[in-house]
């Protein structure tokens, strides 16, 4: 079973590796990418592969190793990126996340708009990379949304039978997904 990602997708300079950065847990500065990148609990999408609309078939190809999409959008750039319905491609959660949140406030109507337009249902998440404000909520949107409502098998499965869910532990070798068992933390993304 390969281990499933938080697939990160959208348009050059949105922030996408920026964040992947963030939820990989690494400091320091980043660069653009060209590949896919496949980081630990992360598949950074470069913007060309959105841009171009014959690569957007590899872009679903590739979420088949994503246990979440998260579809991003840059507040401080009014264009549009993403076809219409193009989150319904996917079958895992899909996420709408605003980036350079607070930049200018007047965009983000358009921002939910377009992400709307795409196929997202769920509310939106706002996030600020320069000063991390919003990455916590996307997080636990994360864990809240797992695909089939089954929680993602945690690091200390085998270490305790109770849980504050009231879920059990399991062996190891049968998964990352649960049924009724294990505790749901962060670091098991």
């Amino acid at each position: 079973m390969r281990k499933k990602r938080i697939m990160i997708i959208g348009p050059g300079g949105s922030g996408k590796t920026a964040l992947a950065a963030a939820i990989n847990g690494l400091d320091g500065p980043v660069k653009r990418t060209q590949n896919m990148v496949y980081g630990e609990k992360t598949l950074d999408v470069p913007g060309v592969y959105l841009e171009s609309p014959w690569m957007h078939k590899h872009i679903i190809a590739a979420a088949q190793d994503a246990s979440h999409v998260l579809m991003l959008v840059d507040q401080s750039s009014c264009r549009e990126s993403y076809p219409p319905g193009f989150a319904k491609a996917f079958r895992v959660p899909v996420i709408g996340v605003i980036t350079g949140s607070g930049n200018k406030p007047e965009n983000d109507g358009w921002c939910i708009r377009q992400l709307k337009k795409a196929g997202i249902t769920t509310p939106c998440i706002h996030i600020n990379l320069s000063d991390r404000t919003g990455i916590d909520e996307l997080m636990e949107q994360i864990l809240g949304n797992t695909p089939s409502g089954i929680p993602l098998c945690p690091k200390s499965v085998g270490k305790s039978k109770e849980t504050p869910f009231g879920y059990t532990s399991m062996p190891k070798e049968h998964g990352q997904i649960l049924g009724k068992e294990g505790n749901v933390t962060w670091s098991n993304l």
